[in-house]
């Protein structure tokens, strides 16, 4: 949580510096094309307002964040979700807004292109959003178990080497190819003392540790209740 909320930290300052730069300091050059631009094109933005907006989009895309940061210390389970969303939406949403303030030559299509960027990003990040937080389930069979969903494989109980219960997780040190979300990890992360690990995590002890074809695997149900029957399954079909 420490290094999420230093990340928000850090782009809440960079929106506020560059909102700043542009909107005080007319450091217009800081706006991604604005130097490529002509002379007479750069006079109509700035006679629009558009390069001074565009600093005020950044300071309220800052200042936004900066209030719902508070949320971190409290219960509310969704708070990098909440922030990060606000960030896309708000910003990305912002820009078309500033459309309506390009040069008359270029407005129709600017706006078409902000409102097309809108609806990929946005549609590309609720579906990753959602496969993060897909419900994922242990199923045993004969020989086998498998972990259902995305990052979901099927292993021989016949390489497995340890299964163990643990009422304390070890630390996740870094994400490899996954989701780190507020109340989910799934995919591959660094683990301190294991190394490299596939986690399918709620974050709420216990967790079951598996060591399978020198893999290490640790995962959890979405309450302690089924954890316990998962490694009790698990338990009885490697004995």
């Amino acid at each position: 949580m420490a290094i999420l909320i230093g990340i928000q930290l850090i782009v809440i300052v960079l929106f506020s510096l560059l909102g700043w730069a542009i909107r005080v300091k007319k450091n217009y050059g800081l706006i991604s094309g604005f130097v490529t631009r002509s002379k007479t094109e750069q006079a109509e933005l700035i006679k629009n307002g558009y390069p001074q907006k565009t600093g005020s989009l950044l300071i309220y895309t800052a200042v936004g964040m900066l209030i719902l940061l508070p949320l971190a210390f409290t219960s509310f389970s969704f708070v990098t979700e909440l922030q990060f969303g606000f960030m896309l939406v708000f910003l990305m949403g912002g820009f078309i807004y500033l459309s309506k303030y390009e040069v008359s030559s270029k407005r129709k299509r600017s706006y078409w292109i902000s409102s097309t960027l809108f609806v990929v990003i946005v549609g590309f990040v609720s579906v990753l959003t959602y496969l993060g937080y897909e419900k994922y389930e242990l199923i045993v069979k004969d020989e086998s178990f498998e972990v259902t969903g995305l990052y979901g494989e099927v292993w021989k109980f016949e390489n497995v080497d340890k299964v163990e219960l643990m009422e304390d997780m070890p630390e996740v040190t870094w994400k490899i190819n996954g989701f780190g979300l507020s109340t989910m990890a799934k995919g591959e992360f660094k683990v301190k003392g294991y190394g490299k690990s596939l986690l399918f995590l709620h974050k709420e002890a216990p967790y079951v540790y598996i060591r399978v074809n020198d893999q290490h695997l640790f995962l959890n149900g979405g309450n302690p209740g089924e954890t316990k029957e998962w490694y009790d399954e698990l338990s009885k079909s490697i004995d």
